[in-house]
């Protein structure tokens, strides 16, 4: 934390505002279009930020790298009711959301309307430095969110598509999902073997060099 500038920082956070409201939003509206209002009834059908931000892990991922907001409350038979591939399409929401702001985030750079830098002031960020926090920040939103460990919405996804032996695996290893992930973020913060960069790395800077054209 100390080695961020105060515009950084003013940008982090307003992009996670942003960014995890629509991103729990998005579950909670999907959701609602295959026939469980579960989020709704919770108050979670909504673009207020005080209903999905958790406190501890918003200060994590501006500070740390990785955090969580509030998981959108779902009831799996009754998506199930309705298609067998509604829980997929909720979980997939998410991350399919911050894909689309990361997007229109970039039209600014693409269409020439800001030029790209990321200098500027210190204590109050240039639109080009908040654009530029912004894309990274959903984009590394949508990667991370779509590994396939639980409690990640990639986990959901894939157990919903893949072969029923893959698929066994998964629901194996579910209940230690969020101890291995926790593991191998924690392995790339006090050790060398950063497998979360790893896997976030490449797919994160070819996506922002193609939305930025840089």
């Amino acid at each position: 934390m100390l080695n961020l500038s105060i515009s950084t920082l003013i940008s982090r956070i307003i992009t996670l505002i942003i960014a995890f409201t629509v991103h729990e939003f998005a579950h909670a509206w999907v959701a609602k279009q295959y026939g469980d209002d579960t989020a709704e009834r919770a108050g979670r059908l909504t673009l207020n930020p005080l209903k999905h931000l958790d406190p501890i892990g918003t200060l994590m991922l501006i500070v740390g790298g990785f955090g969580w907001a509030k998981p959108v409350p779902v009831n799996t038979y009754a998506l199930d009711k309705r298609s067998s591939s509604a829980e997929m399409f909720v979980s997939i929401a998410g991350p399919i959301s911050n894909l689309l702001l990361a997007v229109l985030a970039a039209i600014p750079f693409r269409t020439g309307l800001v030029q790209y830098t990321i200098s500027g002031s210190p204590y109050f960020p240039s639109i080009s430095q908040f654009l530029f926090e912004f894309i990274i920040i959903n984009l590394a939103l949508l990667i991370f969110n779509l590994i396939p460990l639980a409690p990640l919405d990639g986990e959901k996804v894939l157990t919903s598509v893949a072969p029923p032996k893959v698929s066994n695996v998964l629901y194996t290893i579910r209940p230690y999902g969020p101890l291995i992930l926790l593991g191998l973020i924690m392995l790339g913060r006090i050790g060398s073997l950063d497998v979360i960069g790893w896997i976030m790395g490449p797919p994160l800077q070819a996506m922002f060099r193609l939305l930025v054209g840089v």
